[in-house]
């Protein structure tokens, strides 16, 4: 199969509109987006079950809810999301930055693995770094019991620029089967505003850190059942 290239794309709507992702992307392999601008209401791009190989290269995504992995595991029999590749990339006053979400009580097991996010400006970002097993938006779950997607084989690498909440970095994974093999490499973040230290928390992962500051290598740690997340 030759790759399939989307690029110069621009996308614009209210923020606050729902389900109006710029690009989503589902049972497909072998697409590159390049070159993209994309402002929206939701993400900016959004990867859904069954992918595979898709490259995400020099795209500005602002505003929206960022670049996105999911969400995953709300289904019966998804299929698993391997090689993804987000790279040079800024994003602006978004409302996450580069993003792993997925279902708790998932009715099937599935897995994502193979995620490398790397150079990736932030500016004025909420939630820079983030994966979210607990992510149930507009209340429409219940923590019965943990998700079921395996995550596995993500790095996080040179990831740099502001943060618009002290919590910059996020990883909350599963306890039913805890993100392996997750790794952050040369992060540097900043806060300046008024409601706490900059700082980050890690639940059910324990991440290869390498060149990040005390506060943003999982400076909170947890094995404990989190809330769900609404956003």
């Amino acid at each position: 199969m030759q790759p399939y290239y989307i690029s110069t794309t621009y996308n614009h709507s209210t923020r606050r509109q729902r389900n109006t992702d710029g690009i989503h992307i589902g049972a497909s392999t072998g697409i590159n987006i390049t070159h993209a601008k994309i402002g929206t209401g939701d993400d900016c791009i959004s990867i859904g079950d069954d992918s595979h190989e898709i490259t995400v290269t020099d795209v500005t995504c602002g505003p929206g809810h960022g670049i996105s992995i999911g969400s995953l595991g709300k289904y019966k029999d998804e299929k698993d999301v391997t090689g993804i590749i987000v790279k040079n990339c800024t994003l602006t006053n978004t409302d996450n930055g580069v993003r792993i979400k997925t279902f708790p009580d998932s009715p099937s097991p599935s897995a994502a693995s193979g995620i490398h996010y790397e150079d990736i400006i932030m500016v004025n970002v909420s939630n820079p770094i983030l994966i979210d097993q607990l992510y149930c938006p507009y209340t429409q779950c219940e923590q019965k019991s943990p998700s079921k997607v395996k995550i596995n084989n993500v790095s996080f690498k040179n990831i740099k620029g502001s943060s618009f909440t002290p919590l910059a970095v996020k990883l909350v994974c599963t306890t039913g089967t805890p993100c392996e093999n997750v790794e952050l490499t040369d992060i540097d973040l900043t806060y300046a505003g008024d409601k706490g230290p900059l700082t980050s928390m890690c639940s059910n992962v324990k991440p290869t850190i390498i060149g990040v500051v005390k506060a943003l290598g999982c400076a909170t740690s947890s094995l404990a059942p989190l809330p769900l997340s609404k956003k």
